[in-house]
């Protein structure tokens, strides 16, 4: 017996049409798609593209001053976006480069207040179903830039003949396909109606994580659509299923856990990796010397990959390599924020996860499992890519949002109304009716 849908009174509204077309607008702008490879081809900031940024904001501060009402209700998630920003602007006081700092708190305010209007506005599957649409508009346009403008769509340096899209390189377009691709799983896996358009952005999205030929994107994949499929089909199963899928769970996590401390290098090797990681074990290695310098403070909240940063430079002497990040979202944190940062992201990590697990069997069917799966994703990513307290960047935002969904209340089910009267409240309507269909009505004292 396959279990009902997801009750119809507990699912928001959708918004309308005109403000998910917004909120998009934002979406898409956040992963950067088409406007950095254009304004800035060197990934450098420059000041037109600090003003691509204005009417982003401007979108922003409308869409929390319309949904005040529901942005205000996710007060706990308020409070932690509070937190970091109040943490990363007073590094502006050891940054080494304060300006800069100021400017990316700025942004990075910016970006948070749209993730827990996000959160608050779009409940239920209409997140899942808003990323879905975005994720196939940039799919097209990735596709019509390979193959219309390959100058723009196709790498042509180290990476020549991968695929890049819209973006500036493909572990970018990788990301973003991946967030698409899990999203629209979950669109599938909710129930709601329509399977065309979450059909199509999945072979899209997987179409274009082929062609960047990104193992970490791959992996995401994996993890992300095939942690909802198997919620889906648990929930389809029954409790026999659940217990023989926690018992498989469990083996594979210890057998990979095994597998990866015995077997590391050779898996690496199956995988396309180096043991090195394409080199990134040795800028975290670098890196861990310039934290072992200020492991409470850090070097201020976006500054240490500045242009004439000398902390930055060292790990490019040490690494020979023009290091852009750490690859590793923490090491990230520990170089900008200091141990204090990591902790502070770390919690709100494991309130987003726990919350999002205790709403599982009921907000989490009816999103379709889209808030823990993209959880997985996004810590699994945290490994290898800087994307934790990010400004400007659509991972970052996702995570927040999600936080401020288990932050909302519920919405309140439909129920009867109440009497008008306290006493009507214990009356009840006879048993017997006084008038039959067919007969005449029946007296109290019959007549002889």
């Amino acid at each position: 017996m396959r279990p009902p849908r997801p009750d119809s009174s507990l699912i928001d509204p959708a918004p309308p049409l005109w403000e998910q077309v917004a909120a998009g607008f934002v979406i898409v702008i956040l992963t950067g798609a088409l406007i950095g490879p254009i304004f800035a081809p060197d990934q450098g900031e420059t000041p037109i593209l600090r003003l691509v940024w204005l009417p982003v904001y401007a979108v922003t501060g409308a869409l929390l001053v319309l949904r005040f009402e529901r942005v205000v209700r996710v007060w706990p998630a308020w409070l932690a976006l509070f937190a970091v920003l109040i943490l990363a602007f007073v590094s502006k006081y050891w940054s080494i480069d304060p300006g800069v700092t100021v400017r990316r708190v700025i942004a990075l305010a910016a970006t948070g207040a749209f993730a827990l209007y996000l959160g608050a506005a779009f409940r239920g599957p209409h997140l899942p179903r808003l990323l879905t649409w975005c994720a196939l508009l940039m799919g097209v346009g990735s596709l019509f830039m390979v193959f219309a403008m390959p100058s723009i769509g196709v790498h042509h340096d180290v990476n020549a003949g991968l695929w890049r899209g819209l973006w500036y390189e493909k572990n970018q377009m990788g990301l973003v396909m991946v967030a698409g691709a899990t999203a629209a799983a979950a669109w599938l896996a909710s129930g709601s109606r329509g399977r065309i358009v979450p059909l199509m952005t999945l072979a899209i999205s997987v179409l274009l994580i082929l062609a960047t030929q990104s193992k970490t994107s791959l992996v995401c994949l994996a993890l992300g659509v095939g942690l909802i499929g198997g919620l889906w089909a648990l929930r389809q199963g029954g409790p026999a299923l659940a217990v023989l899928a926690v018992w498989a769970g469990v083996v594979g996590v210890v057998g990979g856990w095994w597998l990866w401390t015995e077997q590391g290098p050779a898996l690496l090797e199956a995988l396309g990796k180096d043991p090195s990681l394409t080199g990134r074990t040795d800028i975290w290695a670098a890196l861990m010397r310039r934290v072992a310098e200020r492991p409470w403070t850090g070097y201020g909240y976006g500054a240490f990959w500045g242009v004439d940063s000398v902390p930055a430079r060292y790990v490019r002497i040490e690494t020979q390599w023009p290091v852009p990040s750490a690859h590793n979202g923490w090491i990230d944190l520990l170089v900008q924020l200091g141990w204090p940062g990591a902790v502070l992201v770390g919690i709100i990590m494991a309130t987003a996860t726990l919350a999002t697990v205790w709403r599982l069997p009921r907000a989490g069917a009816i999103e379709g499992y889209w808030g823990l799966a993209y959880l997985a994703v996004f810590g699994l990513l945290s490994l290898s890519e800087s994307v934790l307290l990010t400004h400007q960047n659509l991972p970052w935002v996702l995570c927040l949002a999600i936080l401020a969904r288990a932050a909302a209340p519920e919405p309140v089910t439909a129920r009867a109304p109440l009497a008008p009267k306290r006493r009507a409240a214990y009356q009840t309507s006879p048993r017997i009716a006084a008038q039959y269909r067919h007969g005449r009505l029946r007296s109290s004292f019959p007549v002889r």
